[in-house]
């Protein structure tokens, strides 16, 4: 007896786009729900039905319980999916879904009660024979020295409540432990509504390895191998694979045996995530995430399934098709996932509309973002993911490279060329991220803006008509009256140090600069690709050409060229002598500084919440606060001066004002 017919996905964006594409497959009906900020986006346009449920704050719309019951309620839906993130894993949501007589798409409340909390299912687990890693339970400890003595440092503060890194430190110092667990309670609390910790043993290179387990209502269990999600920065995941290649066989049953005994010990149904830590030989179980995990297009690539059209089948009290050996896994397969960030700033997430978006045709995409489209920091920075499959771990990532050179998003800072440098690099390809590799490293794919970039910008300038141009004199395209174009001076600087004109002659296809000469031949040129043949070898590039900047997207890198000599400068956000400006826009978590404190550089004065990141703003410099310009609880703008400070000695350095303190998309 079929169940339901008409699913409502209580989600937004890929996570949306993906179920809602998934329920068309299997014949059901699809509704899909929207704040303000989200009425025109891709999801809301796919699904059968759409309905509105609030305002863009995502605690009046995707986490407000009566509206999507509501909305459950007026299309006619007789199931819900939560999708990830969000309500996917709040018990308190299965309840009132299933007291309003809906189907949900799931596990059971009282089995996420039991694996959802960190600190619960660590006790399952242990019970059940299954390795822990060693810890102290804040419940039970009190008092913080006597936690770090009986776990000892480094150690790492997790909230028990919730997954994603939200309200997770470590700490390497019994000194650092009171101001870590106050962040961690206060990200906890703002997070999951229970600011209960854990401490446990931190272990340094670890591997982050987890186990995808599918279970039915007929008591069948089975694992669909495991996945490697080790490359990783401030506990979030960036890339992931499936199989774990740098795993033994040993510790690949350890896992998939732990996994499945744990789901069969709590009577697990539907789709959920079994996560170890691997070092050497030995794994530790970590947490149960009840629900599917944002990787899980990994374990489809390898296994032929689709995971989703699964929960469905089993949300419909059927038995799963296949029992543990009928399942195979072939070849591997790598996930990458775009958020707009800046890795290089501390990965600072960032709001802006999206000018030029291109997705790779060669690669599974899962995204929802379209030209024009605005990203806000009302909700999780992660704008889609990328995957790749292979025979091999090495084609896999060499598909992904050429996947990542196909991608552009220019408008908007993205991680895409990180991530093309990153899959590149050989620490990459020879497997040697572990957990808290990359919170170290991440200038170390920072690259220099090449050649062919600052070609492609000049020769797009030189040849193209200026947006901002009022009349045919204003555009730099070398007309003169009677005689060949003139070569076209076009002025680009990559940063204060490098600045450049240069010289761009159409009719002789060649560019002068300051470094070298270049043969160019134009091959085709489209509103922002463009694709030249610079001294004998092909380049494709998208440009992006704004009155201040030219955005060059170039083999998955995004090169941002400024034009000192166009309109004058532009504002930026950031420190100006003594004055702290909001990096993005954010909410004022709390203001410390008041008008008249002695400050020292890098004291903090505020700390603000922009896209689930805390950023402490601190004191560019040693001196007196002047001027404070805003209150814990205040809306803020991107560049807005919140602080000043006068130097308490001249010649006081100005330094950077805004410091990422952790991050947590789901």
């Amino acid at each position: 007896m079929t169940r339901f017919g008409t699913v409502l996905v209580a989600n937004r964006g890929e996570i949306a786009l993906r179920i809602i594409r998934a329920a068309s497959a299997v014949g059901l009906r699809s509704v899909a729900v929207y704040s303000d900020a989200d009425r025109d986006s891709p999801h809301v346009r796919e699904a059968d039905v759409a309905v509105r449920i609030g305002p863009a704050s995502a605690t009046e719309s995707y986490l407000s319980i009566p509206a999507l019951i509501g909305a459950a309620k007026r299309s006619g839906a007789d199931a819900v999916h939560p999708g990830y993130g969000f309500l996917s894993e709040q018990s308190h949501f299965v309840r009132a879904v299933t007291e309003a007589g809906l189907v949900f798409i799931g596990p059971s409340a009282d089995v996420m009660d039991a694996m959802g909390r960190k600190d619960r299912a660590r006790q399952i687990a242990a019970d059940a024979g299954v390795p822990v890693v060693p810890a102290a339970d804040s419940t039970t400890t009190g008092d913080l020295v006597a936690a770090g003595d009986q776990v000892g440092f480094p150690l790492l503060v997790k909230a028990a409540a919730g997954g994603g890194g939200k309200g997770m430190r470590i700490v390497r110092a019994a000194a650092d432990l009171p101001a870590a667990v106050a962040a961690a309670r206060r990200e906890a609390t703002a997070a999951f509504g229970d600011d209960t910790l854990l401490f446990e043993r931190y272990v340094e290179h670890g591997r982050h390895i987890e186990v995808q387990v599918l279970g039915d209502e007929h008591r069948n269990v089975v694992h669909l191998f495991e996945r490697d999600c080790s490359v990783q920065r401030r506990h979030q995941k960036v890339m992931e694979e499936a199989p774990a290649s740098l795993v033994s066989a040993d510790v690949r049953r350890i896992v998939t045996d732990s996994a499945v005994a744990l789901a069969e010990t709590v009577g697990y149904v539907n789709a959920g995530t079994v996560e170890f830590l691997v070092a050497g030989e030995e794994a530790f179980f970590l947490e149960m995430n009840t629900r599917l995990q944002v990787e899980h297009p990994v374990t489809e690539a390898i296994t032929g399934l689709d995971l989703v059209a699964l929960q469905f089948s089993v949300a419909q009290g059927e038995p799963l098709p296949f029992g543990q050996s009928d399942i195979c896994a072939r070849g591997h397969a790598i996930e990458a996932r775009v958020y707009a960030e800046d890795p290089y700033a501390g990965y600072l997430p960032q709001a802006g509309v999206a000018g030029v978006v291109t997705w790779p045709s060669r690669a599974r995409v899962d995204a929802a973002l379209e030209p024009g489209q605005r990203v806000t920091t009302h909700y999780d920075p992660m704008l889609g993911k990328i995957i790749v499959s292979g025979a091999t771990r090495e084609a896999a990532r060499r598909a992904l490279v050429n996947a990542l050179d196909d991608t552009a998003i220019l408008g908007l800072t993205t991680n895409v060329g990180f991530l093309r440098a990153l899959a590149a690099s050989d620490a990459y390809r020879l497997g040697e991220i572990d957990t808290g590799w990359l919170d170290s490293r991440a200038d170390t794919f920072k690259v220099e803006t090449p050649v062919a970039a600052w070609c492609l910008a000049a020769w797009s300038l030189a040849t193209a008509h200026d947006a901002q141009a009022q009349h045919p004199f204003a555009i730099a395209d070398g007309w003169r009256s009677g005689s060949p174009p003139a070569p076209v001076p076009i002025e680009l600087a990559a940063g204060e140090d490098d600045i450049r004109v240069l010289s761009v002659d159409v009719a002789a296809g060649r560019i002068d600069g300051p470094h070298s000469s270049v043969k160019v031949r134009p091959l085709s040129t489209s509103r922002d690709r463009v694709r030249l043949e610079i001294e004998g070898a092909t380049h494709v590039g998208r440009v992006l050409a704004g009155p201040h900047e030219v955005l060059v997207s170039y083999q998955g890198q995004t090169y941002s060229l400024k034009r000192p000599d166009a309109f004058g400068p532009a504002n930026r956000a950031g420190v100006v002598d003594g004055c702290v400006v909001a990096p993005m826009p954010g909410t004022m978590l709390a203001v410390s500084a008041t008008v008249g404190d002695s400050v020292v550089e890098g004291e903090t004065l505020a700390v603000m919440e922009a896209m689930k990141m805390e950023l402490a703003l601190k004191a560019p410099l040693t001196g007196t606060v002047s001027e404070v310009s805003t209150v814990a609880g205040a809306q803020v703008d991107r560049g807005a001066q919140l602080f000043a400070v006068e130097p308490a000695a001249e010649g006081a350095a100005a330094a950077s004002a805004a410091e990422p303190d952790a991050r947590s998309p789901s």
